[in-house]
């Protein structure tokens, strides 16, 4: 597997399609997307939606939301460093 390294306003791009695939999924959420290295990513998430939910069950949520990012040949999103998921 290969991954394509965003040039220069790429990472930007990424970070928004993120952003925008999470609060598709989860429309009353608030998203932070952080990028790390190339392909690399941390997300915070912080939704109602989360309230009586296992952390496991919270995360699922997030990368139900992502994972057309994550697959294909050259998927812009390698890795979620870190993810967290919280309630308001």
């Amino acid at each position: 597997m290969s991954i394509e390294i965003p040039g220069p306003g790429g990472v930007g791009d990424v970070t928004e399609e993120i952003r925008g695939s999470i609060l598709e999924a989860i429309p009353d959420a608030e998203v932070k997307v952080t990028p790390g290295g190339p392909g690399h990513f941390e997300i915070r998430v912080v939704a109602p939606i989360f309230t009586d939910k296992s952390r496991v069950k919270q995360q699922q949520l997030v990368y139900a939301a992502i994972t057309h990012l994550m697959s294909g040949p050259n998927p812009p999103v390698h890795a979620v460093d870190r993810l967290d998921c919280s309630t308001p």
